[in-house]
Order: C-alpha cells, then structure tokens, then sequence
C-alpha cells in the first residue's frame, strides 16, 4: 500500500463509523499562547476539551501536521540519527467528543490494524493503566477487560502514569490511555526475545503506532483531579510509522514518505544511501534534510517565516540544521535545501494543497535563508580556524558560541578539532547550552491559577460588530503571573471588546458596575475559543457577581478600524499594481499605524507606491459603504473569489468584508469603518524587505496622516526661513551641497598638503632605539584618512620604522601606530597588540593588523602619556 491509500484507508473507515473527516489545522498555532505550533492531532479541539466550545460533530477524524522539536524523544539535534522521530509528521486521529468510548475505540484500533491493514495479530502488543496508588487512581480495569476480547493477556502490559497516563500540560483535561505498540523484528529475533520485554523501552523496531487516549478527569492548579462532565476519546497513530511497518521497511526513512527526497538528494550529491538503519555522516545527513523539508516548508507555507523570534526562530534553527549537514558532510556548499521543495509539493499535492500553491514562494524564502547562513557558516569556520589553545582543548563556551552563533552542530565542532588534533570540552559545552536553555525556560515562565467561577453559564457571545457598549456579567476570573508582573484574566457572558485577531489589536476600555466602581480592561486576547480580558487591578469592594457594563474605548477603537478597512484597500491597491501573485504574509492594525506583510520579489518603486496610493485614497473618497455578510458557508465564499489567507484555520462558516464587489472582498473577523470616508486620507510612511519574497509596507491614516503632514510643512518652512525664503527650495538646497561639497574638498586639499610637509619633518626627527627608527608625535589632523595616508608614506620613507602618532578629532583622540614588516618579521612584534596597550592611557581600545592598528579613546589628556608609552615599548622591543 502506498502511503496515500494508507492514509485514504484510515479516513474511509472512521468515515464508515459515522465520523466527520475535517481537514488538518495550520501547523502555526494561533490564538493560543500556550504553543507555537500543533504538536498533536488533539490541538484544534482544545477548547471543546475544556469546554469553552459547543460540540459541532460528536465524531470527527482527520490527518494533522504536527511539528514537535522538544520533548520526549524529541530533541531536535537527534531527529535524523535514528529511524523513526521526526520534526513534522502526520497524526492520524479519530475522535468522540461525549458520544462512545472504550469500548468502541478499542474494538475499531483493533479493526482497523488486523482487518483492514492486515497486521499480524501476533506482533501487536497493548498497554493499559496500571493505576497510581499516590494519585489515588485505579488501574484502568475496564480498557483491560475491553482489550481481552481482541488479544490474550499475556500480550496485555500494565504501563505506569509516565506511560499510559496522558496530560494535555500542568492543568486541563487528561485521563489515561491504551497504547497499542508493534514487534517488527524478524522471526528469528522475536524467537530468541520476548518482545513484551522491549516495550517502552527505546528499542528501533519495537514501537508504539497508536495511543488511545481516555479523557476523564481535569486537572486543577493544586494537582488534583476533577470528572469531567463528559467522556471524551482522543487518538493519535503515526502516518510515517504506519506506512514503515504497512510496507515491510526496518526504516522510517525508506518508505515512500521520504524515499522521493532522499533519492533526489543522493541523485544531486553524487552520494548514494544505505537503506536501513545505517549511521554513517552521509546517510544521516539525507535523513535529517528529507525530515527538516516538511517541518520548514509547511511552516512557511502556513505563515510562519524564519526570523530571530519566538516560532521564526524554531523555523531557522531547523533550516541551518539541514544546511549544516549538507555543507559538512555531502559536501553542498552552495545553496541546495530549497530544491526540495517541488519534491516536496509534488508529494503533497491534493493532501495539502497550500504547498502547491504557495511553491515558488516557499522555495524562495528557503533560498535565501540558505544564502545567507552558508554566509555565516563560513565565518564561523574562520573562527574556528583562528582559534587557539595553550592544551589543545577547545573552549566549551567558543564550541557553545559556534553553536548558538553561527549554527555549528557540536559533532562537527569535534569533527573539526579533531582535525586540527583537539578535543572538545564536552562538559563545557553542556553547561552553556543547559544555562541558555534555563534561561529561556525562566523568560517563558507563566504561573497561572484555576479559574474562579462567579457565576454559571458557559456562553461567550462576541457583540462588537454591532455595539460598543454592553450589559454583561462576568463568568469566571484567574491570576497570571509572568516575568514579575500579575495580571488578571476575566471571561464575561457577552462582550463589546475585540479580542487581538487577524493582526488587529485587542480593545481596551472598562467594565463598570452599578455603583461606579470600575476594573479597567488593558488588553483583550482570545484563547482558543474564549474572549479573554486582562486588567492590572481588581479593585477591592468590586462586586464580581452583580451584572455590570462593558465599555470599549471607543476613539481608540476608531483609529483601529480605520487602519484595518485602509489594510484591505491597500491589498487590492497592491493587487491591481504589482499583480495578483500578491498575498497577505502578516499585518499588524493598532490605534497609530498599520503595518501590511506580502508577498513580492522586488523592492516597491517610489511611482508604484504613488499609484497604490493614489488608488486607496481614490477609494477612500468615494466613501464606499460597508457590506458585511455574517455566517457565509466557507466554500461558498472561496467559489465567489474572496480573498482568503493561507495559513488560517477557518470555520464551516465565515464573515465577508466587502469595499465595492469590484475592488476589494476579504475573509475577516475584525472591526471595520462603516464606509470608506472615515478613514480620512491614506498616507504610506515607509517600504521595505522582511525576508526573501515578502515585502513590508507601513502607512498611517486619519488623524495620524493630519499630523504627519503638519509636521512635514513646519519642517519645510523651517528649512525656507533657513535659506532666507528661497523662490525655488529645491535648486537652493542643491546649490548649498555642491558649496558644501567644494568646501570639503579644498580642506581635504589642505590637509594632505600639510601632511605632505609634516611627513619630512617627523622623517628627520626619526630616534634610533634599540635598532629601531622610531618616532613618536602629536599631530593635528582632524581627517583619519589623512593620518592613515601619512603614517604609510613614512613606512615608505623610513626603514625599520616603529611609528605612533596622536591625534583628537571633534574632541576624540586616536592613536595610530604603523610597524615596517621587518620589524614585524624579526622581532615579532604586532601594531594591533601595541596599540590596545597603548589605548589604555585614552580610556579607549582598538585593533588592527600586525603592521598597521588605530584605537580610539575617551580621554584627550592621556594622549602625551600614551607617547611616553610608547618610547618604554620601543626600548624593551
């Protein structure tokens, strides 16, 4: 079977048990500030696990990509060095949200892998709960009467809480599981082991495929454990390792999952692959570049671009790991990894069809993140090759910097030392990456308490699009507290504020009760399904279970607006002038700007952005009124050509925003003007490069536009008064830099012509020392190109020459010293090392070659101390 009809096969069937198939999330999580990206196949239905979401379809099934780069077996520097953990794969689930339970979801796994599939029975084993007497918890009896119908018990393993107890994090929803794992090894192999032996035990070719998981309990911040209110059923069974075991393979990676691109790389490398399990540098190296692929390029397709930050930098971190391994050990050093991504798509195409789409795109953001590392790679190898050591032990902070800097897996660190004959201070290396990483941890820490329930009910209804103003009551309320600062979070039944979405910023305002008291609203934020509103404070006396009024910031929500309706003119601006391959990648929509992410190859020439202007303010003035179309069916607005974003998980139903059917119609959740006009005037502020293919656009509206221009009309009147009221400012200005141009090149004139005289001088006043022509002196050049200039013609006139000169420019003083190669060559002796010491009496530093070095200071007094310096340096030379 090939991977595809696996993956129709387990679809069909869940399909055939009354489930509803929904296509995969985005594998960028959004809305939820507790991931970065989905790493199970359960995330998209976390609220309807907490119960902060109605159930839409009681059964759902699907294929997820997940991404996972830390964790249990998930380290990113092992993925590629063994066969069967990768960075993205595919979760295949099945789900019951409060309709059956462990029976039927036994009774199907077993279906499904024995009937369907046809894996023999007796090279399955299964895990259930054994209980924990500290939890107070029972073995799971019931999965492990449900399992002996299926398979005798001596195949039937009792697995601890670490095991077969499964927790979505410190709270929330968790219960325990059934793991159902599979022998591949050989017959003569399981003969001679009992493979009940090798469960959860690491082992390459006893492996657990899928994990049933029970959902029972919740739990709270105090670690205890609360029924939930109904049962639910969440499984996850690994597509890469389905197809390893469905298509007889001891490998992940020699499936046809990864075979296209591993065969491709081996193709272009010249390099051929070992099938199996196999370690050498070369085989690893195509191993981890056919896994990185999928991680890197979904990522990006789904809008997450590699950057320094947060989930950008995950993105990176993978991408330099594939480069790395290619460059070190399948000889690639120009780019090659963004090749793959055709491959890559082809593979994909009708499964996920957003890779496809986005291709070209993809595949250029890939090619440049490669340029510019190899770039950097190559520096850190300089580094490495200018490094030394007095026991022929690199440094485990320098392996560390070349690690973290420059992207240097540390087995080519060793890999290089040994080389040059080294070793490698391993624990050094440890503690540095272990301190960085408690760094992080520290930085990222949140301390959340459980919800306080106020009063009953489990609605959250959004009203902002139509009131600003709204009676409400709050249902719940929780503490936060991160990196030092405690907040408060607060669930109300029905809100006016908009919750930071699509890039638009969230509300402020106020939640007032009936004797005036008032909780002041900082920020609204969604997580998953609920409308969260944060506050500094909760005053005390505040009655939190009497009704109250929610007040959105109203003049603050109109600038909002009007930068987000100017975001989707300016799209189909951009659109109309620089084409339709133009595609949102990012927005941001605050009270003083609006920033607009997107796709394009080129930079945006000054006459297109005057025509994207023009046309956005052209629209702005035919003040076009709002069409807003609620609870459209998604497929009915993708059929009628509305703009939609990739990346973006949208729901059966979704909202329109229309500014003329002709011009502009966009999928959109946020607020909007009720027509064109009151955006005001649409002014672009700057343009620029956000990574390769994606290109910026910053621009403010209204008000803000208003006093961008007052301010560039009292500039420009400043500059007239300036020029005495010149008829023509610009040919004025023009005239005053040439004057000023002239001015600078008659002194420069100057100067090398004083310089030209001074250099006999200091030549004549040349001191033999030590056997050395030395000359110290203070000079007044303000131009450093002129000293450099002097301090060379005297290497030129002058044999053995050890020479410093001072100077102070605008109040700085300098120091230059200039040693003649022979002197370098016989006595060893070093400007740059000269100079730093010497730099010490201005309060400066420098550097510089072995010949010639500057430095620069603080301190003009020490200049004469700094010659005096010098003269003792010279005798001792």
């Amino acid at each position: 079977m090939t991977t595809k009809e696996i993956r129709k096969g387990f679809l069909d069937f869940f399909a055939g048990k009354g489930h509803q198939v929904v296509p995969s999330a985005p594998i960028v999580v959004k809305n939820d500030p507790t991931l970065m990206f989905t790493n199970a196949g359960m995330n998209q239905f976390k609220d309807i696990f907490l119960g902060e979401a109605p159930v839409k379809y009681a059964r759902v099934a699907d294929t997820q990509r997940c991404l996972r780069v830390s964790g249990k077996h998930n380290d990113l520097e092992e993925v590629g060095i063994d066969t069967y953990h990768h960075t993205m794969f595919e979760m295949l689930g099945n789900w019951s949200f409060g309709d059956y339970f462990k029976e039927d979801a036994i009774a199907w796994s077993w279906e499904l892998l024995t009937k369907v599939y046809g894996i023999e029975e007796d090279k399955l084993y299964v895990t259930v709960f054994q209980g924990d007497e500290k939890e107070g918890l029972p073995k799971d009896q019931e999965a492990y009467d449900f399992w002996k119908q299926w398979i005798s018990e001596d195949r039937i393993l009792l697995g601890n809480k670490k095991d077969n107890f499964w927790e979505m994090g410190d709270t929330g929803p968790c219960g325990p599981c059934s793991e159902i794992h599979v022998d591949c090894r050989s017959e003569e192999e399981r003969a001679l082991v009992d493979g009940k032996t090798l469960v959860n035990a690491d082992h390459p070719q006893v492996i657990e495929i899928w994990n049933n998981v029970f959902m029972q309990f919740n739990r709270l911040k105090d670690g205890s454990l609360q029924s939930l209110p109904a049962q639910h059923v969440d499984t996850g069974m690994g597509l890469e390792r389905l197809v390893r075991i469905l298509q007889g393979k001891s490998s992940n990676y020699d499936t046809d999952v990864f075979q296209p691109l591993i065969s491709f790389i081996a193709s272009e490398s010249g390099i051929p692959y070992t099938q199996g399990e196999s370690m050498a540098k070369t085989d690893v190296a195509m191993r981890v570049m056919a896994d990185h692929i999928r991680a890197i390029a979904f990522a990006i397709a789904d809008g997450q671009l590699p950057s320094n930050v947060k989930a950008g930098y995950v993105i990176r971190r993978i991408l330099r790991r594939a480069v790395r391994y290619a460059y070190s050990f399948l000889d690639m050093k120009e780019p090659f990894f963004n090749k793959l991504v055709p491959v890559l798509a082809d593979q994909f195409d009708g499964v996920f069809p957003e890779l496809k789409a986005q291709q070209d795109f993809v595949q250029k953001v890939i090619l440049e993140e490669e340029v510019s590392f190899l770039r950097t790679l190559a520096t850190g190898i300089q580094r490495f090759e200018k490094y030394t050591s007095d026991n022929q032990v690199v440094d485990g902070n320098f392996a560390f910097e070349l690690y973290d800097t420059f992207g240097f897996p540390i087995d080519l660190t060793e890999l290089m030392a040994r080389e040059n004959g080294m070793t490698v201070d391993m624990e050094g290396f440890s503690q540095a990456l272990e301190a960085q990483k408690a760094r992080s941890r520290a930085a990222t820490a949140v301390d959340t308490t459980d919800w306080i329930i106020i009063n009953s009910g489990d609605t959250n209804e959004f009203v902002g699009y139509d009131l600003a103003e709204s009676p409400a009551r709050i249902l719940k309320y929780r503490k936060v507290t991160a990196k030092g600062k405690v907040q408060f979070q607060i669930v109300l039944d029905r809100t006016p504020f908009y919750a930071e979405s699509g890039g638009q910023v969230g509300d402020t305002g106020f939640l007032t009760a009936d004797d005036g008291m008032q909780i002041r609203i900082t920020d609204t934020k969604k997580e998953n399904a609920l409308n969260i509103h944060f506050t500094d404070e909760i005053p005390e006396g505040f009655e939190l279970e009497a009704p109250l009024v929610a007040t959105v910031d109203a003049g603050r929500r109109v600038l909002i607006q009007s930068n987000h309706s100017a975001t989707h003119l300016l799209q189909a601006a951009l659109r109309e002038v620089l084409g339709t391959h133009v595609q949102q990648k990012g927005s941001l929509v605050n009270a003083d700007y609006l920033r607009f992410d997107f796709s394009h190859f080129a930079k945006v020439t000054d006459e297109e952005l005057a025509r994207v202007e023009a046309i956005v303010n052209q629209k702005v003035r035919e003040n076009i009124l709002l069409k807003e179309e609620r609870d459209v069916p998604f497929q009915d607005a993708v059929s009628r050509g509305v703009t939609a974003l990739f990346g973006e998980k949208y729901g059966e139903f979704v909202r329109i925003i229309t500014f003329d059917d002709n011009y502009s119609k966009e999928l959109c959740g946020g607020i909007h003007v009720q027509a064109t006009g009151q955006i005001g005037y649409f002014k672009i502020v700057s343009e620029s490069a956000v990574a390769a293919g994606v290109r910026r656009i910053e621009a403010i509206t209204g008000q803000a536009a208003e006093t961008f221009f007052n301010q560039q009309a009292s500039l420009l009147n400043q500059l007239k008064g300036l020029l005495k009221n010149p008829k023509d400012l610009t040919k004025s200005l023009e005239s005053l830099l040439e004057e000023n141009t002239r001015l600078k090149k008659e002194i420069e004139k100057s100067v090398f012509e004083k310089a030209a005289n001074l250099k006999s001088e200091l030549a004549a006043k040349a001191e033999q020392i030590n056997g050395m022509n030395f000359i110290a002196a203070r000079i007044d050049f303000a131009n450093a190109d002129a000293v450099k200039n002097l301090a060379f013609s005297l290497k030129e006139m002058v044999s053995d020459l050890f020479l410093v000169l001072a100077s102070e420019s605008d109040g700085k003083p300098g120091l230059t010293v200039m040693i003649s190669e022979e002197l370098v060559d016989k006595r060893s002796l070093n400007a740059g090392n000269i100079v730093r010491q010497l730099a010490k009496n201005i309060q400066g530093g420098g550097g510089g070659q072995p010949f010639y070095a500057t430095a620069g200071g603080k301190d003009s007094s020490g200049l004469d101390l700094a010659l005096t310096k010098a003269r003792e340096l010279a005798s001792l030379a």
